[in-house]
């Protein structure tokens, strides 16, 4: 079981075990937001709520720069797993500008590509091949990205990780 934590202004900071948020509520540096209501946690002399969502009475400084690392896992996920080009389940990922041509590994020259179309492409630009992106690549944006842990989101996260994004 995992608690999303929010900063005192609401903004999603990270994904923790419900042990250590449990920690943060007893020792007054969070209160909980939303609480898991099936299932309690039982101590030796009390039943505790379990945290789903905590937020920390203090405010936390969030270095600016954090950029989102380029990963496979990433440009799929950004992509919603369809080929930039054709559409269908993609599996694999294209350089738009390939590589042997200066392309960087980078947000906006990565896509999601199915093999097909992939292979049919190798080693040209879209231009070349007389094919249009289906959506021009960008550095994905909101909390979902910057959180790690929130991909398989409690349904309990969505309103807080929907106010960030």
């Amino acid at each position: 079981m995992r608690t999303l934590v929010l900063n005192a202004g609401y903004e999603p900071l990270a994904v923790i075990s419900f042990k250590r948020a449990l920690v943060l509520v007893m020792t007054e540096k969070a209160t909980i937001v939303e609480r898991v209501e099936e299932d309690p946690v039982w101590g030796t002399r009390d039943v505790y709520d379990r945290p789903a969502v905590i937020v920390l009475t203090r405010y936390v400084r969030i270095p600016a720069g954090r950029r989102v690392p380029v990963t496979r896992r990433g440009v799929l996920r950004r992509d919603g797993h369809r080929c930039a080009y054709c559409g269908k389940s993609a599996s694999t990922i294209d350089h738009v500008l390939p590589r042997s041509r200066g392309g960087a590994d980078s947000w906006e020259n990565l896509v999601a590509a199915c093999l097909r179309c992939n292979n049919v492409k190798g080693d040209r630009t879209p231009q070349e091949m007389n094919w249009e992106l289906r959506w021009m690549p960008q550095p994905p944006r909101g909390a979902g990205w910057r959180v790690r842990g929130t991909e398989r989101a409690d349904p309990a996260w969505e309103p807080y990780l929907a106010l960030a994004a």
